[in-house]
């Protein structure tokens, strides 16, 4: 239990956020945030932890927001099932791709430009199948209720989000410790040493693919249900495998809190930027640039790895003044 108390205080830190306040930006802003977080917590199990850098985290993003919202418009599925089985098929999608690329042995480069383009092949089939509703989208229809996965407030969505990033820091923090995490671990130092030892690597990197791309998609059947809107553009663009592999690296990566902290980082300076720049057209990607090369320059362990490094000083200059 000492392991996980740092993430149950951090939760209910933030569960009070809506306590706090009531405002409907705070709340956006916050839940964004958490949507960032979570995507980024599916991009560390299998980029930080696994070493498996993945650009195309976007195709399991839309595959969970269309399969929700298809199944409720054109189906008349209920909302919490298709929440569900939206995840279950980003998780298939992820398998699908893990399958094709690991056994081909592809890694590096060659494997991040592989999920980049099954994410622009989905992007392009989303964008004129009509069963996606092609050019114009799907839109769920509005219906205030719970069992319809919509509120009269955004705080039972943050709540919602809020708990969904907190399993996945528990998640993360249960793979980190188990021997699964020292498999994963032991694959991205030395894939060839790990083999030699008798770990399956293939087996490692499509099972860290799998849950990645469940979190993932998870993220992408909240974000349909939120906005209630969701076309090719949103559901399979670069915008959310950038944001999803910058908050991880600027947080820390190969950490469990590293996505939370750089989600909150990325979204407050994409923010400031707007409200400084009047919302100019690209620069907050450049922005976003620009404080990912400050990080791996100066910081490449990422934000968590200052707060690990000033504990350890801090220890030290304790243990020497009790000497």
């Amino acid at each position: 239990m000492k392991g996980f108390a740092p993430i149950l205080i951090a939760v209910m830190l933030l569960a009070a956020v809506p306590l706090i306040t009531s405002s409907n930006v705070v709340l956006n802003f916050m839940v964004m945030a958490l949507l960032i977080a979570l995507v980024g917590q599916g991009w560390n199990l299998l980029g930080g932890y696994g070493g498996q850098y993945s650009f195309g985290h976007a195709a399991f993003f839309g595959t969970g927001a269309y399969v929700t919202g298809i199944l409720q418009m054109r189906y008349g599925v209920n909302a919490w099932a298709g929440f569900i089985i939206g995840i279950a098929a980003g998780a298939l999608v992820g398998a699908v791709v893990g399958a094709l690329s690991f056994r081909s042995g592809l890694k590096g480069s060659y494997f991040a430009l592989v999920t980049l383009a099954f994410a622009e092949v989905l992007r392009i089939v989303a964008s004129v199948a009509p069963i996606t509703g092609a050019g114009v989208g799907t839109l769920i229809k509005l219906d205030l209720r719970p069992e319809a996965f919509q509120f009269q407030s955004r705080a039972p969505f943050y709540w919602i989000v809020l708990g969904m990033v907190g399993v996945s820091l528990i998640l993360t923090r249960i793979i980190e410790d188990s021997r699964f995490g020292a498999y994963l671990v032991a694959v991205r130092e030395n894939e060839d040493a790990a083999r030699a030892l008798g770990v399956d690597a293939t087996i490692v990197k499509l099972c860290a693919m799998t849950i990645s791309a469940a979190i993932t998609a998870a993220t992408g059947c909240f974000y349909a249900q939120y906005y209630l809107f969701i076309d090719a553009g949103i559901a399979y663009g670069p915008w959310i495998s950038i944001e999803g592999l910058l908050a991880p690296i600027i947080g820390g990566i190969g950490t469990v809190f590293g996505p939370l902290l750089g989600a909150l980082v990325v979204k407050t300076l994409g923010e400031l930027t707007k409200l400084v720049t009047g919302g100019a057209p690209g620069l907050d990607l450049v922005i976003y640039g620009s404080v990912l090369i400050v990080v791996v320059a100066f910081a490449p362990r990422g934000i968590a790895g200052i707060f690990v490094d000033l504990r350890r000083r801090l220890s030290g200059t304790r243990g020497r003044s009790r000497d």
